[in-house]
């Protein structure tokens, strides 16, 4: 079967999070988006791994579904079958290592409770994991992946945003110049890489050290509404397992990904957000990446620092992997369309109106003919067939702004 997963979240006891991400309003969301499979986020966390086990239950698959008595009587409105759930969470590793500190953050995933008890009790060791949902520990990466690989053989680790400047394994402030010399002997348990929403796959392509790996995308949610801005495309049966062996082997049942137009994340390009200076990686080299302002270094972003590494040309098609989709939020569209900032009660009206139609985010973004679209405004269903041509117009993000995509020209 086909579905879309998002695996990498966050969860309520995250810092600078939403109280609504519950189990109930996940379940809520996943289906507005049309997303089947949702990462639970912090589950390295005691406080929301227990409240995760008093709301769900197994599927007898390494997967679970929120308990009928937690469901919100309003999801009854959309997809009449709930999200399926996979145990995930976000560890933050910052420690010295050859010489420089590292700051990179890894996605763990577990088919079971008892694997995740396992690996808190390890973690709990090392440092303080109650305070954040993330948890920041002095642990190298390649430690943490062996403690995965201990608490259960079907568990895996997956570094997270891999070019995020601050904290990522190839990070330009932090990271490493390879992902074996992060892992060092364990490197050939990394199956699968997440991008982050700053890079798309032709980029990540232009590294050929990356070809072993699978591209995945993830939204890093830190609100239910923010699910499914970047996801995965499976075609497969819809377990743990399966979701495991897609990813190890794309060609039984990983389609691709969904993606942020890369522009629209917030380090795609070089910049000093202080000084409002954004540059291009060529303009960031003429100035010796010190800003222009205040004579500060910026902050060198994920093209610059894919540009460091990469030791092939730009790509203009992913030839030879998996597809993928570039798009931007629906209400960001609506919002366009009619003139009016995105959090006005007039475009979530004409959100929920649309959800209510054609069914969800994704099916009114992907799927439904804009002849169809059409039917509910002309000008709206152009907007989205520009969007899905990639007919855009994109001003990019630099040092935590995000970028701007716009489907209508001036």
């Amino acid at each position: 079967m086909k579905f879309i997963a998002d695996l990498h979240i966050h969860s309520h006891f995250s810092i600078a999070t939403s109280r609504l991400l519950t189990i109930p309003y996940l379940d809520l969301w996943g289906r507005k988006k049309g997303i089947q499979v949702v990462g639970t986020g912090d589950a390295a966390h005691p406080g929301w791994l227990a409240e995760i086990r008093s709301q769900v239950r197994s599927e007898g698959n390494g997967l679970f579904r929120a308990k009928k008595n937690v469901v919100l009587p309003e999801a009854g409105a959309f997809a009449p079958e709930p999200v399926s759930f996979m145990l995930t969470a976000e560890i933050s590793c910052i420690y010295r290592y050859g010489g420089t500190v590292r700051k990179v953050h890894n996605i763990v995933m577990a088919p079971s409770f008892e694997a995740f008890e396992r690996l808190q009790k390890k973690l709990g060791a090392i440092g303080n994991i109650t305070s954040d949902g993330r948890p920041i520990l002095g642990l190298d990466s390649r430690d943490l992946l062996e403690m995965v690989l201990e608490a259960d053989q079907a568990a895996c680790l997956i570094p997270a945003h891999i070019w995020t400047p601050w904290f990522s394994v190839l990070g330009s402030k932090s990271g490493f110049d390879s992902i074996t010399a992060c892992y060092r002997d364990l490197t050939d348990y990394i199956f699968a890489l997440e991008t982050g929403l700053s890079s798309d796959p032709p980029m990540n392509r232009r590294c050929s050290f990356l070809d072993r790996y699978t591209l995945i995308s993830n939204s890093d949610a830190h609100s239910p509404e923010k699910l499914g801005r970047e996801a995965n495309l499976f075609d497969t049966e819809c377990s743990y397992q399966a979701i495991m062996d897609a990813l190890k082997n794309p060609a039984v049942g990983f389609l691709g990904t969904i993606e942020y137009f890369p522009e629209e994340g917030k380090y795609h390009l070089d910049g000093h957000r202080a000084c409002d200076i954004c540059w291009e990686p060529e303009e960031t080299v003429r100035h010796h990446r010190m800003c222009s302002v205040c004579g500060k270094p910026v902050t060198v972003g994920v093209l610059n620092r894919v540009n460091e590494l990469a030791d092939r040309p730009s790509l203009k098609k992913n030839t030879g992997n998996p597809t993928f989709i570039s798009q931007t939020g629906l209400k960001s569209i609506i919002a366009e369309w009619l003139g009016i900032r995105e959090q006005s009660k007039k475009v979530t009206t004409h959100y929920e109106a649309l959800l209510q139609r054609f069914g969800s985010e994704f099916a009114v973004l992907m799927d439904i003919p804009v002849e169809d679209l059409s039917s509910y405004d002309g000008r709206l269903a152009e907007g989205i067939g520009r969007m899905r041509n990639g007919n855009v117009v994109l001003n990019g993000g630099y040092d935590g702004v995000f970028g701007k995509v716009r489907v209508f020209s001036e």
